[in-house]
């Protein structure tokens, strides 16, 4: 697993992760990425998603798939923030298997904006002080 990933969580694979192929779907990967980023901003920044002012759109995601993985394995998904502008934020995130194989790279872009106007808003100034210790360093 890589040391550049600042934040880790470990998640099962689910029986219906599998496709007919055998391996997990493309999908569950992406909703592993947006369940990672949400339960960090959640627990570590204290976002409310249900009554946050402004709130965080994904306008970019990717993922580049490097090796399979099937149920019952475990994905150990590591977090780190690529970049962090006045109102964006890109996430980056690596997808290992239990045995240390990296299964999937990838990212989201989230923009903050108010809740009402759907405008790009500054991140909330608690929320962006969390996000400083999760910036990869060059």
């Amino acid at each position: 697993m890589n040391a550049d990933y600042l934040h880790w969580l470990s998640v099962p694979t689910r029986w219906k992760d599998n496709d007919l192929y055998g391996h997990v779907n493309n999908a569950v990967h992406y909703s592993l990425m947006d369940t990672a980023i949400n339960e960090w901003m959640i627990n570590r920044a204290g976002f409310s998603p249900q009554a946050a002012d402004e709130i965080a759109l994904c306008v970019e995601s990717h993922c580049a798939f490097k090796a399979e993985v099937s149920f019952p394995d475990t994905i150990d998904l590591g977090l780190r923030i690529g970049k962090l502008g006045r109102s964006s934020v890109r996430w980056e995130a690596g997808l290992y298997r239990s045995d240390g194989t990296l299964i999937a790279e990838g990212h989201f872009v989230h923009v903050f904006v108010g809740r009402e106007d759907r405008r790009p808003t500054p991140i909330p100034d608690p929320i962006r002080a969390e996000m400083q210790k999760l910036v990869a360093s060059p």
